[in-house]
């Protein structure tokens, strides 16, 4: 079953086109990913699926709905997790939880078993009487999570959900979130983890400048667009071993700042060489979701994606 399903989905805002023509289809209970460098249209994206913006042109449906048009009957059903949290600060964890719920016109012995379960799954039952003021960061992300999850929704939607969180912190939410993909709900999340779009995603899409450049599984893409192994090189005189060496003994090489990076299917001339060479250090490694990131988006800075887009 299709959830969300984009065509030729474009906004612009005057001469700026934000999102590009994008074509895309998300299933029924898997996590799909949207990576991208600052600009790269995430964000916006996600506002168009919500109906927070319409589109210049192109078709959204989400649940079955059409968006923007059906917006509101969609939120019904639908959870989101905002960049920046939006707790109330005068409230404390549960009160933020029931405020919330009221929103959809939920009340009573059932509300109070729903928080019950949330407050659970976000392990905040001992701060369940505690000021949004008194959590620690991780702390307020887990809530906001929970908040998104009380109306039980069949659709979360996740803007980089652990940006800014303590590795303890951003395990505990993945727990959740998988947890979440086994009662068959969807979510859609955008990340600058590499790691977590790794671990999370079933299929995920590399986007740049508003265009879908990739899609699939994190698996499938590194095989489609990255040799297999990787060795990392630095130390004195790196530079003229990649020209003299390196170039010669890996398929593609890249020299980032101090490091050349060598790219090959079979490392082991590379490695034969470089064990003989104590000036210089390496590390080699499998292929990873971030070295297909790299390639397809480039390695430049970029500004923010504007927070009216």
């Amino acid at each position: 079953m299709t959830v969300v399903r984009l065509r030729g989905l474009t906004k612009c805002y005057g001469t700026d086109t934000v999102v590009d023509g994008i074509d895309l289809d998300v299933r029924r209970g898997e996590c799909f990913g949207l990576l991208g460098p600052n600009g790269a249209g995430k964000t916006t994206t996600l506002r168009l699926l919500l109906g927070h913006t319409p589109p210049t042109s192109g078709s959204i449906e989400v649940l079955g709905y059409s968006i923007p048009k059906e917006a509101r009957q969609m939120r019904a059903r639908a959870g989101v997790v905002p960049q920046q949290d939006s707790l109330d600060p005068d409230f404390t964890v549960v009160e933020n939880l029931y405020t919330y719920a009221s929103y959809f016109g939920l009340y009573g012995a059932a509300l109070e078993a729903r928080v019950a379960e949330l407050l659970e799954l976000a392990a905040l039952t001992a701060k369940a009487n505690a000021g949004v003021l008194q959590l620690s960061g991780g702390m307020r992300r887990r809530l906001t999570l929970a908040r998104s999850l009380v109306n039980r929704p069949d659709l979360v939607i996740l803007d980089e959900p652990t940006t800014g969180l303590d590795p303890q912190a951003r395990q505990l939410i993945w727990q959740r979130l998988r947890s979440l993909l086994v009662t068959g709900t969807t979510l859609i999340l955008t990340t600058h983890y590499m790691e977590e779009a790794a671990r999370l995603c079933d299929r995920l899409a590399i986007l740049d400048r508003g265009r879908v450049l990739a899609l699939g599984s994190p698996r499938d893409l590194i095989a489609a667009h990255i040799e297999p192994r990787v060795v990392e090189v630095h130390g004195p005189g790196v530079e003229d071993w990649r020209v003299h060496q390196g170039q010669r003994l890996a398929t593609r090489t890249e020299q980032v700042g101090e490091t050349v990076f060598c790219y090959t299917a079979d490392d082991r001339a590379l490695l034969a060489d470089l064990t003989n060479r104590p000036e210089l250090w390496f590390i080699h490694r499998p292929a990873s979701l971030e070295d297909v990131f790299l390639k397809l988006t480039g390695r430049e800075l970029r500004e923010a994606e504007s927070s009216s887009h």
